[in-house]
């Protein structure tokens, strides 16, 4: 059978089983089961359901990733992303529209602890949102504001959706989080200039707060010390060479847990339930991780990369030209999956292609991060959105969405850049030769 034929049949029943209600892990380990089945035989086929999750349990890279879960818990529990949003409020909250800059700088130093995207919008829908209600501003702007810089969660490194990529791409996790640096930072310049230009144009939408005398900022300043020291110990350990990136995350993880415990923030019942919510999560992003792996088995020994490659190589197509397509491609994703589900159905078909057209495939885990998290805040099922609904029953889903409508047109104007300037992206991990 010709091998795009196989791999479209595949692609097509795990759609299927998703549309089924089947969760999304379970529906790729299926399906990669019964198609490799059918090529190779059952009996090899249920062995690949023993080897396959084994060697991504034993995996030393993929141990990170429910330690920065559980750090970004601890965080959270322990208050830290108030004190982040204090911080930012008092330097900023007396400026027209201060509050939303507070929010998306909130947002983006709270995603370098938590690593999740729709977690940081959860977070400062309950930290922020109040807030920015209280002191007059638009539901809408509001609310849109948090959904787009919880986005931030998940491109600032340390992040989880990175390390997957790198584990999954089998590419350096550390050259990954130095690639994004850049365009992180460029993240959080344009949604800062989206919410100056919403002001601009809608002023009442984000009125002025009084402004903080210079002792009272020190004080919020002085309070956050515990921020401070945990993204200088986890960031500043890892670019610095002191700890890798495992060491960073359980040392971030054990800091979290102090600073909550100090804090009198840790009761038994929210350290039981920061504990199950961190192995939930994890549980859900093996499940992910194990059918992601044995439906590229069955794809790779199909030879369905292969194939796809030479026919997209055939198209009258230029390779940038097959880049805008897949972008295309990957904001539908984005609007019906979250970020690791996009990512991960995807991969085995398209990183050999974009290898193929011979682009870097640490640009590419960068822009796929991006457009995927772009999807997320994409009408008519953005996840952030739906999160932020979740948090704030009181603003209506379609306020929430046209709040984001500036951000959108920003991290379009951001995916733009990036995609067409690859160097912002692949000249820090050459500088340092990675």
């Amino acid at each position: 059978m010709d091998p795009l034929l196989i791999g479209a049949l595949g692609l097509g029943a795990m759609f299927v089983l998703i549309l089924l209600q089947v969760p999304i892990g379970i529906a790729m380990i299926a399906t990669g089961i019964m198609g490799f089945g059918l090529i190779a035989g059952f009996g090899p086929a249920l062995s690949i359901l023993a080897t396959e999750p084994a060697s991504n349990i034993a995996s030393t890279d993929l141990a990170v990733v429910p330690l920065f879960l559980l750090m970004g818990s601890f965080a959270s529990s322990g208050g830290l992303s108030a004190d982040i949003y204090n911080v930012a409020y008092a330097l900023l909250g007396h400026r027209r529209g201060g509050l939303a800059y507070a929010t998306v700088g909130g947002c983006g130093l709270f995603g370098a602890i938590c690593g999740s995207s729709p977690a940081t919008a959860a977070t400062f829908g309950r930290v922020a949102l109040p807030e920015m209600l209280k002191r007059g501003y638009s539901p809408s702007f509001a609310a849109g504001t948090i959904a787009a810089g919880g986005t931030l969660g998940s491109i600032v490194p340390p992040s989880v959706i990175m390390i997957i990529y790198a584990v999954v791409a089998e590419q350096f996790i550390l050259a990954l989080f130095v690639a994004a640096i850049i365009p992180a930072i460029i993240a959080i310049a344009f949604h800062l200039i989206a919410a100056w230009t919403y002001i601009r144009i809608n002023p009442e939408a984000g009125p002025a707060g009084p402004r903080v005398p210079w002792p009272e900022r020190w004080k919020a300043i002085r309070e956050s010390w515990a921020v401070i020291l945990l993204v200088l110990a986890v960031i500043g350990g890892i670019y610095g060479g002191v700890f890798t990136v495992n060491e960073a995350a359980a040392v971030g993880a054990a800091l979290s847990f102090l600073f909550a415990l100090a804090r009198r923030r840790l009761t038994w019942s929210s350290f039981w339930r920061t504990l199950i919510e961190t192995a939930s999560n994890t549980a859900m992003i093996y499940i992910i991780i194990f059918g992601a792996s044995i439906f590229s088995y069955f794809i790779n020994v199909a030879h369905v990369p292969e194939a796809l490659t030479a026919w997209v190589q055939s198209l009258p197509l230029s390779p940038l030209a097959v880049i805008f397509v897949l972008l295309v491609i990957y904001i539908i994703l984005g609007c019906i999956f979250d970020t690791v589900s996009a990512m991960l159905i995807t991969l085995p078909f398209v990183l050999p292609i974009v290898t193929g057209l011979g682009y870097d495939p640490i640009w590419w885990g960068i822009i796929n991060v991006v457009v995927v998290e772009l999807g997320m805040i994409t009408p008519p099922i953005g996840i952030n959105v739906f999160v932020l609904y979740g948090v704030a029953k009181t603003i209506p889903l379609s306020q929430i969405f046209r709040g984001v409508m500036p951000f959108v047109a920003s991290d379009f104007f951001r995916l733009m850049l990036l995609t067409l300037v690859p160097a912002l992206t692949i000249w820090l991990p050459k500088l340092f030769d990675m």
